[in-house]
């Protein structure tokens, strides 16, 4: 692959992220979300329900696109009322979305680990030894 570490990377984020995507969907016999979705219901059950503004900042995205996924989401996202204000509402993920979420981790990590399985010991060494310098480029992206 031609370039340096950041066209790798470039390269390789986007494809990386929807094969373990695809392989765990296909193997949990998941539900086919966009990775928007998935990841507000992240959001959502990671901090128990959040206003849609909040959940833009936190997803850094515009509040219509929250309110446009979680017009697809009906049966994933309930709006309840605020307890702090009567005319705002709270996202909370369903049962069913902690379910296919819990489903989808179980099913990714198994997959994950079979797959690691088929590297070499230093392929292996090598990609857990990147694990913390990838948490901190995240972090540094995130900033």
């Amino acid at each position: 692959m031609a370039g340096g570490v950041e066209a790798q990377l470039s390269a390789l984020l986007g494809p990386l992220r929807r094969a373990v995507l695809r392989r765990t969907r296909v193997l949990e016999g998941l539900p086919d979300l966009p990775e928007a979705q998935i990841e507000l219901l992240r959001l959502l059950v990671s901090q128990d329900g959040l206003a849609p503004g909040r959940a833009a900042f936190e997803l850094k995205v515009a509040q219509s696109t929250v309110s446009n996924l979680v017009r697809t989401m009906a049966d994933l996202v309930d709006r309840v009322p605020s307890s702090e204000d009567g005319r705002g509402v709270v996202l909370v993920a369903t049962a069913r979305a902690k379910e296919l979420l819990a489903r989808y981790d179980r099913a990714s990590a198994s997959m994950l680990r079979d797959s690691l399985a088929k590297l070499s010991p230093e392929d292996q060494q090598v990609l857990e030894s990147a694990v913390p310098a990838l948490r901190r480029l995240l972090f540094v992206l995130d900033e």
